[in-house]
């Protein structure tokens, strides 16, 4: 699945633990940075890698504070930035009218349904979605900052797997809804 690829920096960031956030940073940075070039070197345009490259500016910053200054009082809302700066990404590839889910659902749909207004649209839907979980997720995670590192990686898997549950089922309707219109 494309998602799990494009957001794999992100959730090994996730899921190791906070006290070695300078090598999460790290590895997840690495990580940002081989998608990049992978999916370069197939053909995909950087307009296309929305996330990937907001993920690479991201890491790069975290791991410059977490290997310098590794008592930061930042550390403890790092994983509330990360969820902020993943809505800000989404929420300007909104704004720019470029949603960050059109590269990922050109991946598997095929060119001529790119352009129609019925394929845009359920992007648009679909990364409005996206970001207002990483939204919300933020402003739990910064609550939640100096709660326990369970919680806080319940609310990350959280603000994966609801917006992911959702692209999954609004595309099953949507193309329903589709083929129901193309037997009339």
């Amino acid at each position: 699945m494309s998602y799990l690829r494009t957001f794999a920096p992100w959730i090994v960031y996730a899921i190791i633990p906070s006290a070695h956030w300078n090598w999460a940073a790290l590895i997840a940075l690495v990580l940002s940075l081989g998608l990049i070039a992978v999916q370069t070197r197939s053909g995909r345009t950087l307009d296309a890698q929305i996330i990937e490259i907001g993920s690479a500016v991201f890491f790069a910053a975290i791991t410059v504070l977490a290997f310098t200054t590794p008592d930061s009082g930042l550390h403890p809302y790092t994983a509330a930035l990360s969820s902020a700066t993943l809505a800000l990404i989404a929420g300007v590839s909104l704004v720019v009218r470029k949603p960050f889910t059109l590269g990922i659902a050109k991946q598997t749909t095929p060119r001529e349904f790119w352009d129609q207004p019925l394929f845009v649209r359920t992007n648009v839907i679909i990364t409005a979605v996206w970001t207002a979980s990483f939204a919300v997720a933020a402003v739990a995670l910064a609550t939640l900052a100096h709660s326990g590192s369970t919680t806080r990686t319940v609310v990350q898997i959280a603000a994966f797997v609801v917006p992911m549950v959702f692209t999954l089922r609004y595309v099953a309707h949507i193309q329903a809804k589709a083929a129901q219109l193309r037997t009339r």
